[in-house]
C-alpha cells in the first residue's frame, strides 16, 4: 500500500501512454495518487482526472513560477474547482527565488493571497520551497498556515527548515531526491524526522529515483523512495519498506481526509 502524495499526471509526457503508466503503478503497489495543479489550466486538469479514476484525488493552486498570470477571475475559478468532491489540497504554492520566473515581491503577494484562499476553502496547503526558507516560513506563520495545516513538498531544505515546518505543524514529503548520490545531508534529515509526519512522492515526470535516473519519472517509482527511507532509518532500527508504506499512506490519508 503506497499513496504517490504528488504527481504532474496531466503532463503531456503522459500523453501516449497515460493509461499504462497508471496500470504500472498499481502493479508496484499504488493504490492512490493526488495530481496536482500548477496554474488555471493544469488545476482543471487535475480535476478532470480525478473524475475519471476513483483512485485520483486532486489540487488546485498556482505554483510561485506562474503568478504573474494571474488574473482576475482567477481565483473565482479556483474557488470553483475547489469545490468538486476529489479536491483535497490547496497548491502547489509558495516561494521560488532560484529561477524568479515571477519577481519575488509579486510571488510574496500572490502567496499570502492563496494561504487565504486555502483557509477560507479549508484545505490543507501543499508547499513549494526554493532559496526561500525565511520568507516562506515568515508568510506561513503570519498568515496562520498551521490552522488548516499541510506539506512541504519534495522537501530539500535544511535540518533549520525542517525544525520550523513540523513546528508549524506540517508534514515533510520526500521524493526521489533522497535517492541521489549527493543528497547526504538530505538522507540525515530523513534520520530525524518521524515517520509519522511523513509523506513519499515522485514529483513526477520529474526527479526520477535511482535507479531510473535519466528516465521520465512514474507514480510507480514511489516505491524507491520508500526503500530507500527504510533503509536510511534502519541505521538506528529496523524498519521495513512495508511500514514506510502503511504510515505515510495512512498520514495522507488523514491530512488529505482521503477514505
Amino acid at each position: 500500500m503506497l499513496i504517490d502524495s504528488h504527481a504532474h499526471l496531466d503532463d503531456a509526457r503522459y500523453d501516449s501512454d497515460r493509461e499504462a503508466v497508471i496500470a504500472r503503478a498499481q502493479e508496484a503497489g499504488v493504490d492512490c495518487f493526488l495530481t496536482v495543479g500548477c496554474d488555471l489550466a493544469t488545476s482543471r486538469a487535475a480535476v478532470d482526472l480525478a473524475d475519471r479514476y476513483p483512485f485520483i484525488y486532486a489540487t488546485v493552486g498556482v505554483h510561485p513560477h506562474e503568478v504573474k498570470q494571474i488574473g482576475d477571475d482567477w481565483y473565482d475559478e479556483l474557488r470553483r474547482l475547489a469545490k468538486h468532491q476529489k479536491v483535497v489540497a490547496y497548491g502547489e504554492i509558495g516561494l521560488d527565488y532560484h529561477y524568479n520566473h515571477s519577481p519575488p515581491k509579486l510571488q510574496r503577494e500572490r502567496f499570502r493571497e492563496q494561504i487565504l484562499l486555502a483557509r477560507e476553502l479549508q484545505l490543507p496547503l501543499i508547499i513549494h520551497t526554493r532559496e526561500a526558507q525565511e520568507d516562506t516560513v515568515t508568510i506561513l506563520q503570519e498568515e496562520r498556515a498551521n490552522e488548516i495545516g499541510g506539506v512541504f513538498h519534495c522537501f530539500s531544505g535544511d535540518a533549520s527548515l525542517a525544525k520550523a515546518a513540523l513546528d508549524l505543524g506540517f508534514f515533510l514529503s520526500f521524493s526521489g531526491v533522497i535517492t541521489f548520490q549527493n543528497a547526504t545531508t538530505l538522507r540525515d534529515i530523513v534520520k530525524t524526522v518521524p515517520l509519522d509526519r511523513m509523506l513519499i512522492e515522485t514529483d513526477c515526470p520529474y526527479l526520477t529515483p535511482v535507479p531510473h535516473r535519466g528516465k521520465r519519472n512514474e507514480p510507480g517509482y514511489v516505491r524507491h523512495v520508500a526503500e530507500k527511507i527504510a533503509e536510511v532509518k534502519t541505521a538506528d532500527q529496523p524498519v521495513t519498506v512495508e511500514e514506510v508504506g502503511r504510515i505515510t499512506s495512512q498520514n495522507a490519508r488523514r491530512l488529505f481526509k482521503i477514505p
